[in-house]
């Protein structure tokens, strides 16, 4: 696999969109492995890798978005 901005060959594939990235390109960011309600919690929660790599190109999106579609 070859990184998607200098076609380099890549060490990795962003977390988010499975782009290839190389060491020079190679950006980090947060990603939620799941999300769940405890016992001891009432409110969500969520289990998250601090620093997912991401290939600066694409852009996760802060807040979901509806899939009417799938129901």
């Amino acid at each position: 696999m070859d990184c998607w901005t200098c076609e380099r060959t890549a060490l990795g594939a962003c977390r988010f969109c499975g782009r290839g990235v190389c060491r020079d390109h190679a950006k980090l960011h947060p990603f939620i492995v799941d999300v769940f309600r405890g016992q001891r919690h009432q409110t969500l929660r969520a289990l998250v890798v601090d620093d997912a790599l991401h290939c600066g190109v694409c852009r996760p999106r802060g807040d979901p978005i509806e899939l009417p579609e799938l129901e």
